[in-house]
């Protein structure tokens, strides 16, 4: 089996994955706030998205606007905000994702930076090991003799 033995800073790692991708970081980030946000309403209006990601509303204003010319958001100026479907389709991945890596960190018993970590991590995580975790994350849960040696094993380590 060959491997790639090209390194890269992790910079350059996720310049490499913007590259193959539509959507920043930022992008991803309001589209699966504007998904939260629609779950009970069905929609969002900017002044509610700004106060849910504490930004300022021109900046939500802004990155609305980019993502209506993708055609994932249906947005009316000063008006409700909703998602198209294939803004539908896509926040509701970018949701899951969040709670699949918010799971694993959850698992591993990460508290005090759970939010910070999950952001880091899944803007950069491919499909394949997004997969990959969410199949841990379920034989761990339906498998607690194996998962309660794990927690036995971290308080032992850290004795």
């Amino acid at each position: 089996m060959k491997q790639n033995n090209t390194f890269r800073t992790a910079r350059g790692y996720q310049l490499l994955l913007q590259q193959k991708k539509t959507l920043t970081p930022s992008m991803e980030d309001y589209l699966e706030m504007i998904y939260r946000n629609c779950l009970a309403e069905g929609y969002t209006r900017v002044n509610i998205l700004a106060e849910s990601l504490n930004v300022q509303a021109p900046s939500v204003s802004r990155m609305v606007q980019k993502l209506t010319e993708l055609k994932l958001l249906d947005f009316e100026k000063y008006g409700v905000i909703r998602l198209t479907e294939s803004g539908l389709e896509l926040g509701e991945f970018l949701y899951l994702r969040h709670q699949i890596i918010e799971e694993f960190l959850t698992l591993l018993g990460v508290t005090e930076s759970l939010l910070t970590e999950t952001e880091m991590i899944e803007h950069n995580v491919s499909l394949n090991t997004l997969n990959r975790i969410a199949m841990l994350n379920q034989f761990l849960l339906k498998h607690p003799s194996i998962y309660n040696h794990f927690l036995e094993f971290i308080t032992e380590s850290q004795a």
